[in-house]
């Protein structure tokens, strides 16, 4: 495996009822809060009542910043920062999921920075400094709760990144599975898909001898698909609901990461495509993820062979490598199909008018991929088999 340190400093508290843990975590950074939501449905499930509750609680000075968007958008962030300077913030609360949870993220660096934040998230300038937050997570999917990476749209030109910095961890995450019991039978499907997807781009790496990272990131892919079709049918089983809770957090807070670096190549694809179309970040995992595997199977066919051998449990009597590498890639999309995600990019109404906008994008940043390199003509080829 690759030399690496690890360091993630998030406290994580998880479980039934430690939002109260918020009357006792909050005062240690002070006061003055701005609290960052979504669309408001925290006020319908009673989340933000609690909050505000332990809020009032400490005697805090509480700011609101609402409405940010499922793919975060910088217009939002800028908001959030004009409302940290303007009223002395010392603290963001984040209340929601991933997306509430990135936006906060930028915020935290933007307010400490003079400039424009995209100058942050586009990495023409470093993140020297960060207001303290914390997070009351209320959706099991992208794992921001316990990292610092953070991913903001720029809907004027286009432009969706992913970026982060060793100050971007939330000072304390609480979850309680009971808190996603609310979250629709769609938004539970995406996020299944969300995690999955950062485990499988964990999995796909150049790195050898990694039995053990191996061995977990099929754990937890197993559990993932166990579990999904349980939470659809019973929305508010508490066991459930924390299994995939906790399955969302470990995906992503480097643990799987730790002696070999991921590919994570899908996703920069996808950050295009919801750059220019908008579309929900898993559902765009669901239609590229199986054709990035598709397209890089001579790279990948020991990987693949192991992942539907390991995970979906395929039989390997009789069949060449190959043929459980390819069956494995077809069992993972009709998992996710089983599921209500889509297979391709037409189910969005996306055609080909757009496909070289969206690789451009793409290569924003130039050559992509840890596992396997790839270059606008891949990016290319990997859009049109996902038509």
């Amino acid at each position: 495996m690759d030399s690496f340190e690890f360091r993630n400093p998030t406290k994580l508290i998880f479980g039934e009822g430690k939002i109260d843990s918020l009357a006792t975590e909050v005062p240690q950074y002070g006061k003055n809060v701005l609290v960052v939501y979504g669309g408001g449905s925290i006020k319908k499930n009673g989340i933000y009542d609690q909050v505000m509750g332990q809020l009032n609680k400490i005697g805090a000075t509480v700011i609101e910043l609402s409405g940010v968007e499922p793919n975060p958008r910088l217009t939002t962030v800028k908001r959030g920062v004009e409302h940290v300077k303007k009223n002395n913030v010392e603290f963001l609360l984040a209340v929601g999921g991933g997306s509430v949870i990135d936006c906060t993220k930028a915020i935290a660096a933007g307010a400490k920075y003079d400039g424009d934040p995209w100058d942050l998230i586009t990495k023409k300038a470093e993140v020297e400094e960060a207001l303290p937050f914390g997070t009351v997570l209320t959706l099991a999917a992208t794992g921001s709760e316990m990292n610092s990476g953070s991913v903001i749209t720029n809907w004027e030109t286009k432009e969706k990144y992913g970026w982060g910095s060793p100050l971007n961890f939330p000072k304390f995450s609480i979850l309680d599975p009971k808190n996603t019991y609310s979250v629709p039978k769609d938004q539970t499907v995406y996020g299944a898909v969300d995690m999955m997807s950062h485990v499988l781009e964990s999995y796909f790496h150049p790195a050898t001898n990694t039995p053990v990272q191996e061995r977990m990131s099929e754990g937890i892919l197993s559990t993932i698909i166990k579990t999904t079709p349980k939470v659809i049918d019973d929305l508010e089983n508490y066991e459930h609901r924390e299994t995939l809770l906790y399955s969302g957090t470990m995906a992503l807070n480097g643990v799987l990461q730790m002696g070999a670096r991921g590919d994570w190549a899908a996703h920069n694809i996808e950050h295009a495509v919801s750059a220019v179309y908008d579309i929900p970040h898993a559902g765009g995992l669901a239609i590229l993820f199986p054709n990035w595997m598709k397209y890089n199977i001579d790279s990948a066919e020991r990987k693949l062979k192991q992942l539907a051998v390991r995970v979906f449990e395929v039989d390997p009597s009789g069949k060449s490598d190959r043929d459980l590498a390819l069956e494995g890639i077809e069992q993972l999309r009709t998992f996710w199909a089983s599921l209500g995600a889509p297979t391709r990019l037409a189910d969005y109404d996306i055609d080909d008018s757009k496909l070289d906008l969206i690789a451009d994008r793409a290569m924003a940043r130039g050559e992509f991929g840890n596992f396997r390199t790839l270059q606008k003509e891949d990016v290319l080829k990997i859009l049109r088999m996902s038509l």
